[in-house]
C-alpha cells in the first residue's frame, strides 16, 4: 500500500504525540510488526524531542515520512543550530537523559545527521520493515540495544 506523508509542526512538545500518531497508523495500514513499530515511533520520538529541545533558532520543524517497499524512511528538518553527532559523548549511566542519538543508532538500520551551511540538521532514519508473520528480532534492532539502555 505505501504511506507518504510531510508535516510542518510547531516546536511544542506536544508535537512528538502527533508524529507518533501518524506514524503509529502508517505502519499499522502497511502491517507492520510491533517491534518495529516500536523501533521506528521511538527513534522518531527522540529526534523529535532533540528538534524540541536543541533546534532554537526557528519556531517550526518538519516531519517527512515515507512507509513503502519493505522500508520506512523518516526525515526530520529543524533550522536550528548544526551540531555534529559524531561529536555528542556517551550519557553517564547515571544520567535520566541524553541517549537520544544512541537509541536511534541502535534501533534504525542506517542514521545520518546532516548540517546544512545555512543551519539546521536532518536526521534521516531509515528502517527495514518486517509484517506480522515474517517477524524476526534479529532484523529489528531489539537485539541491538545497547545494555546501558536498560
Amino acid at each position: 500500500m505505501g504511506v507518504k506523508f510531510s508535516i510542518v509542526l510547531p516546536r511544542q512538545p506536544y508535537t512528538v504525540g502527533v508524529v507518533r500518531r501518524f506514524l503509529t497508523e502508517a505502519l499499522r495500514a502497511n502491517g507492520v510488526c510491533d517491534e518495529c513499530r516500536f523501533s521506528i515511533l521511538l527513534t522518531a520520538s527522540e529526534a523529535c524531542a532533540n528538534v524540541i529541545e536543541h533546534g532554537t533558532r526557528a519556531p517550526n520543524y518538519e516531519v517527512k515520512a515515507n512507509v513503502a517497499g519493505g522500508s520506512c524512511l523518516l526525515r526530520i528538518v529543524d533550522r536550528g543550530p548544526t551540531f555534529d553527532a559524531d561529536q555528542v559523548p556517551l550519557p553517564d549511566p547515571d544520567e535520566e537523559s541524553g541517549r537520544g542519538i544512541l537509541l536511534m543508532r541502535h534501533l534504525s538500520d542506517d542514521v545520518t545527521f546532516t548540517s546544512s551551511r545555512f543551519g539546521g540538521t536532518t536526521v534521516q532514519l531509515h528502517k527495514r520493515l518486517h509484517h506480522g508473520g515474517e517477524h524476526s528480532s534479529a532484523g529489528c534492532g531489539m537485539d541491538r540495544t545497547p545494555a546501558m539502555l536498560c
